[in-house]
């Protein structure tokens, strides 16, 4: 793998000529016969080395870290030790005495022994009568030496190579590619440094060596105290260096790059949108969860202040914890998980060398949110909320074609609904309908006030959506009144009117709307529209339920269960639940098939209820997350969605909408 090395003494300046010298011996050091690799070590070399690895045991690894910090980072083999280790030849010994010799140097230049070695082992490429080159043309030797006798400061010693084939297929085989580098550099390296520009002197040489030729870089600050480096610093440095050295090889390795990632990204999405669909729509049990849930319920009882994760205490958490590594076992929640850590892994390995460890779910920092989903849930449990699941509402309480349309308005309806028509005939059908509908036409204002609140063809607007449904509800369209009902009761303050939403929904079921009845019993239960009355709930779940809705069945199958606005009756319950059932409603089946092993609804529904909120949160983090993904609030992507629409997309026709296509369950 091609990759710059970078190390980063220093020298301390104590009015001695060793800082000077080492200047010297950098910029001296001549050329000598490239040995052949096949020739071994000499018994001088082999004793040498042992004594360089035993006298300085960091000279055979790779740990970059400045001396102000002693803790290194996790360290490797550095390549001149490894060359040798894999091949002991005469070359490769003397690459890495030469290199373990000059990391060294405060301490080497005290040794005769190994002083009389570099007297003998010089090699430098020289520019005129030494190989030093710095900032300005023409070093002077002597004055640079005599500048740093005079010094009281630390001076740093870098030691900057390369592998022999990067080093000629990149240029940087020689010293003027070194020095032309290191010049279009030095304000950078001066501030990783943390020296000011004007403040940063340095000198340089390059070394030539068979397999690794590198530079030394001498470089310190002409006000003694001010210079520090620290671990950052040098990674800072050896990233701007090679940017510089590998660009142009990294501009075609990042397009390839980023190519694999989209197609990786797709994938991801594609196999988790899958996997989290079916978690979404399961109905599920685990008793361990449920039993855990309950223990959890209890102990929120304690809890003051905040109930989120951050905040608990240890025992509290230990629970949560629990909570999500049993989640984990259900095989649907594991195969999810599975796949995100291996697409997630494959990503990353694009960019980092190490591969990613899998930690259990509880423990992974990207789904800390599945945490407080837990905890919402078990507070629901706490507090006896019932839940409504009917998230398959949504679709089909809203006829299609209403009974009486015209053949004009069936026909307009016809066209704007064909996403397979050319935009402008579907455009000009619309404009048709609203010409319809200020004429007075019933249907045609009913299906203006839902295009006006859904799209596709229209741009959302829920006061124009307001005031069509207004018109055909004031004529006695029972379906209008119910969609108007809704409209006031929703979150959106520009049209909310909750007295009003009542009164159209009292209307609508007055006319037949059994929909509309299940609506004001949620609106009785729940307390968010009017004062919570459960007995009242009752009987509007009842009404809707006899008039055949399988939501109010079921709803009224968990009253009695549970003897909330009814007496408690488990019969009574069974009942209901089969009614449901009949009808496809596979909550009702769930408790009919736990007919021995009924508990509160709440609890017996926790695991179904997490399954779909992890669905969500694995869906949201489907994208591998990088320093540059970026985070769309769901207000934001809603606007963004109503312009595409706008555009005659589908709503459900992009990707990234296509995640939001599901309507939470009980909430």
């Amino acid at each position: 793998m091609a990759r710059l090395i970078l190390k980063s003494p220093y020298l301390k300046c104590d009015g001695n000529s060793s800082v000077s010298g080492y200047l010297r011996y950098i910029g001296t050091r001549e050329r000598v016969e490239l040995l052949p690799d096949d020739r071994p070590p000499t018994r001088k070399q082999e004793q040498l080395v042992k004594k360089l690895v035993k006298d300085f045991p960091s000279s055979k690894k790779l740990e970059e870290y400045s001396d102000y910090e002693t803790k290194p980072t996790k360290a490797k083999e550095l390549d001149e030790y490894s060359d040798y280790k894999a091949k002991p030849t005469k070359a490769n010994a003397s690459a890495f005495i030469t290199r373990a010799l000059e990391e060294n140097w405060s301490v080497v230049q005290q040794s005769d022994g190994y002083l009389k070695y570099i007297a003998t082992r010089p090699r430098a490429e020289r520019l005129g009568d030494h190989g030093l080159f710095g900032d300005e043309e023409g070093v002077d030797l002597a004055n640079a030496m005599d500048e740093l006798d005079h010094y009281t400061g630390n001076v740093w010693t870098h030691i900057i190579s390369l592998k022999r084939e990067d080093a000629a297929r990149l240029g940087y085989d020689n010293a003027k590619a070194w020095r032309n580098l290191l010049r279009a550099n030095r304000n950078d390296l001066a501030a990783a440094m943390n020296i000011p520009p004007n403040h940063f002197r340095w000198y340089a040489a390059f070394h030539d060596e068979e397999e690794h030729p590198h530079v030394h870089m001498m470089a310190w600050s002409t006000e003694p105290e001010e210079a520090y480096l620290t671990r950052e610093g040098i990674r800072n440095i050896k990233s701007k260096l090679t940017n510089q050295i590998f660009r142009q090889e990294m501009l075609h390795t990042y397009e390839q790059k980023s190519q694999s990632r989209d197609e990786l990204v797709r994938e991801a999405r594609r196999a988790i949108r899958k996997l989290t669909q079916e978690m979404a729509r399961s109905v599920c049990t685990h008793p361990d969860v449920e039993e855990l849930m309950q223990t959890l319920s209890a102990q929120l009882e304690t809890v003051k202040g905040k109930k989120s994760y951050g905040y608990l205490s240890k025992p509290v958490k230990k629970t949560v914890d629990e909570v999500v590594d049993k989640l984990e076992e259900l095989p649907m929640v594991r195969a999810c998980y599975d796949q995100w850590c291996r697409l997630q892994g494959e990503v990353e390995s694009y960019y980092h060398d190490n591969l990613r460890e899998k930690k259990k779910l509880s423990q992974e920092k990207e789904f800390r949110q599945i945490k407080n989903a837990v905890i919402r849930e078990a507070e629901r449990i706490r507090l006896g909320e019932i839940t409504f699941e009917d998230a398959d509402l949504t679709g089909y309480d809203e006829p299609e074609q209403v009974q009486g349309e015209s053949y004009a308005c069936w026909e307009l309806r016809q066209i704007i609904r064909d996403e397979r028509l050319p935009l402008e005939e579907r455009d000009g059908a619309a404009d048709e309908l609203a010409q319809l509908a200020e004429r007075g036409d019933t249907h045609a204002q009913y299906l203006m006030g839902q295009l006006y609140r859904d799209g596709p063809l229209l741009i959302p607007d829920n006061r124009k959506a307001k005031h069509w449904l207004a018109q055909a509800a004031i004529q006695g369209l029972t379906e209008a009144q119910y969609a108007l009902g809704k409209l006031l009761l929703s979150d959106d303050w520009e049209v909310r009117d909750l007295d009003e939403g009542i009164r159209w929904l009292r209307q609508a079921v007055e006319n037949g709307s059994h929909f509309a009845a299940y609506r004001l019993g949620k609106e009785y239960l729940t307390g968010l529209a009017m004062t919570k009355d459960t007995t009242k709930a009752a009987e509007w779940f009842t009404r809707s339920a006899e008039a055949g809705n399988q939501h109010a069945q079921y709803m009224l199958g968990k009253l009695y269960l549970t003897g909330q606005g009814v007496a408690q009756d488990q019969v009574q319950a069974m009942v209901w639940f089969s009614r449901s059932a009949a009808q496809g409603n596979q909550y009702a089946q769930f408790f009919l098939e736990r007919l021995n092993d009924l508990r509160p609804p709440s609890v017996m529904l926790a695991v179904t209820q997490l399954l779909y909120h992890m669905s969500r949160i694995f869906q949201d983090h489907s994208l591998p997350q990088s320093s540059t993904s970026l985070q769309v609030d769901s207000k934001l992507r809603r606007k963004i969605q109503a312009k595409k629409i706008a555009m005659g997309h589908k709503p459900d026709d992009h990707e990234e909408e296509q995640s939001q296509g599901i309507t939470m369950k009980g909430w």
